[in-house]
């Protein structure tokens, strides 16, 4: 989002900044990063399948891999893969710590399906 009134990218320090990038990891398809079509989770993927407890573990098993294996600043603490299949409807809850600092931190966000 760009700043009001400079209208220059506004630039997120210490956890907002890690929150971030666990965020975007999590998001990244396959073939997204050139040259590193490893780093990618198959969450979108994922998302077009009926959900039920096996997807779900599939979830939680790319979120971590993602976090564990390219986020070195987080000590990851738990993923949890909320549902809400009356309304067709997912949120991930992760809880971590970022290296340095004592406080415990949770990203909530959901996970939507886009055509």
């Amino acid at each position: 989002m760009p700043h009001p009134v400079t209208k220059d990218v506004v630039l997120k320090y210490d956890e907002e900044a890690v929150k971030r990038s666990i965020r975007n990891l999590i998001l990244t398809n396959v073939f997204e990063k050139p040259f590193h079509p490893e780093i990618a989770s198959d969450v979108t993927t994922l998302l077009f399948e009926n959900y039920n407890p096996v997807i779900a573990i599939r979830l939680r098993n790319n979120i971590e891999r993602m976090i564990r294996d390219y986020e070195p600043r987080v000590r990851l603490r738990s993923v949890n893969i909320i549902s809400s299949p009356d309304i067709n409807a997912l949120e991930v809850g992760i809880l971590f710590q970022v290296t340095g600092f004592n406080t415990t931190t949770n990203l909530t966000f959901p996970l939507e399906r886009i055509r």
